[in-house]
């Protein structure tokens, strides 16, 4: 199963395999951590992960917010902070960094995982542009994508997983990622981030 991959930029190693566990349980996976904005921006470079999970406060300064800065000029990726600061001060800091959420520790396992679904969700329906349909898309790329094809893109472009997707779908995991690779190899990338972040250079 192609799970939602995501980059854990924090400063503790201790609280980092915290929130692992907690992904992990939850079935997300966790493709990088980094411990300052030096690794996160070679990470969000390289590995380019579906999600991102930032603390504000990184080697005792607010270098989380570069990171989102960062995030915002290079990659079309929804981020969330993590971070102990609950001050109006920061949080108007933050807002202008756009993040999709704002979760204030200590925090569990329900509060993360309901964060980042909302967080997906909300990125989907309202970051990324609404209009997109089939005869759009089959229009930019040189091997068109079917229907069946193009209703498990759609699930991409919302966040679902491949199990949400299957069974909504009424077909098995093995069908839907089936479907995901035929998606990748006609718009030529290789995850998720890197597929919906094409669509909306694509549609833009």
């Amino acid at each position: 199963m192609l799970a939602i991959r995501v980059l854990i930029v924090e400063d503790d190693p201790i609280i980092t395999e915290d929130i692992k566990d907690m992904l992990t349980s939850v079935n997300y996976q966790v493709v990088a951590t980094a411990y300052d904005k030096e690794e996160a921006f070679e990470a969000i470079d390289q590995i380019k992960p579906d999600l991102v999970l930032l603390d504000i406060n990184l080697d005792g300064n607010y270098e989380g917010f570069e990171v989102a800065e960062y995030i915002n000029k290079t990659r079309k990726i929804p981020f969330l902070y993590l971070t102990s600061y609950s001050g109006k001060e920061v949080i108007d800091k933050a807002k202008q960094t756009l993040p999709m959420g704002y979760i204030v520790k200590p925090f569990n396992e329900r509060e993360l995982f309901s964060s980042i679904e909302i967080a997906l969700h909300n990125f989907s329906k309202f970051i990324l542009p609404l209009e997109l349909n089939r005869d759009i898309i089959n229009n930019l790329i040189v091997n068109p994508l079917t229907q069946k094809e193009f209703d498990v893109l759609k699930g991409l472009y919302e966040g679902k997983t491949n199990q949400q997707l299957a069974d909504e779908q009424f077909v098995s995991v093995n069908t839907i990622k089936t479907h995901i690779k035929n998606i990748y190899e006609k718009m030529d990338t290789h995850t998720r981030s890197e597929t919906i972040s094409l669509l909306n250079d694509l549609l833009h």
